[in-house]
C-alpha cells in the first residue's frame, strides 16, 4: 500500500492563504488610510472654505454696522438741520409780527383807555391797564376784535381802583395774534369779512 505525505501541501497552502490575507489586509488598511485622507482633505477644505466665507461675512456685516451708523448720524443731523429750518422760517414769518401787533394796539385803543403791559407768549398775549369806565373796557374788546391781526379778546378781570383822585377801572384781558399776515392778494378771513361788511354799510 503506497502511502503519501499531504503534510508540506498542506503548509505551502496553509502559508499561501496566510499571505493572501495578509496582502488583502494591508490592501484594506491601505484603502482604509487612503479614504480616510481623501475625507479628511475634503472636509478641512470645506471648513477652510466655511472659514473664509464667514470671514469675508464678518467683514462685510462690519461694513454695513458703519455705514448704518454713519446714515443714523446723518439722519439726526438732518433732523438737526429740518428742526433750525422750521425755527428759522418761523422767526421769518413772523418777524414783523410785533410791529403790526403794536401798530393794531395804538390805533384800537380808544380814548380813556391806558395800557401798563403787555406780555406775549406764542400767539397768546396778555394785556393790563386802567380805563376810564367799563364800557371803554368793552369798546377796547370789540375794536381788538375787529382787527385782522387780533382776535379772541377774553376779559379775564376788571376791578374799580383809585389812581391818586381819579377813580378808575382796572382790567386784563387775554387774546390771540393770527399767525397768517394779510396781503392785498390774500386776506385773512377776518379782514375779509370786515370788508364785506363796510361795503354793505
Amino acid at each position: 500500500m503506497i502511502r503519501i505525505n499531504l503534510l508540506p501541501h498542506r503548509e505551502m497552502k496553509r502559508a499561501a492563504k496566510q499571505r493572501e490575507f495578509y496582502v488583502f489586509a494591508g490592501a484594506t488598511a491601505f484603502l482604509g488610510v487612503a479614504i480616510w485622507f481623501a475625507v479628511h482633505g475634503i472636509n478641512s477644505s470645506r471648513v477652510e472654505n466655511q472659514m473664509s466665507r464667514n470671514s469675508y461675512l464678518e467683514t462685510e456685516i462690519a461694513t454695513l454696522d458703519k455705514q448704518i451708523e454713519e446714515i443714523r448720524k446723518i439722519k439726526e443731523l438732518t433732523q438737526a438741520l429740518l428742526g433750525r429750518k422750521a425755527v428759522v422760517e418761523t422767526l421769518q414769518g413772523n418777524r414783523a409780527e410785533t410791529v403790526h401787533v403794536l401798530d393794531q394796539m395804538a390805533r384800537q385803543l380808544p380814548d380813556g383807555v391806558y395800557l401798563k403791559g403787555i406780555k406775549q407768549a406764542g400767539n397768546s398775549l396778555s394785556l393790563s391797564g386802567y380805563a376810564q369806565s367799563n364800557a371803554r373796557v368793552s369798546t377796547l374788546m370789540r375794536n381788538l376784535d375787529s382787527s385782522p391781526w387780533l382776535e379772541l379778546p377774553a376779559l379775564v378781570e376788571i376791578k374799580a381802583a383809585q389812581q391818586g383822585t381819579t377813580r378808575l377801572s382796572e382790567f386784563s384781558l387775554n387774546l390771540k395774534t393770527t399767525r397768517e399776515a394779510p396781503t392785498a392778494e390774500s386776506p385773512t378771513p377776518k379782514l375779509a369779512a370786515q370788508r364785506t361788511k363796510d361795503k354793505a354799510l
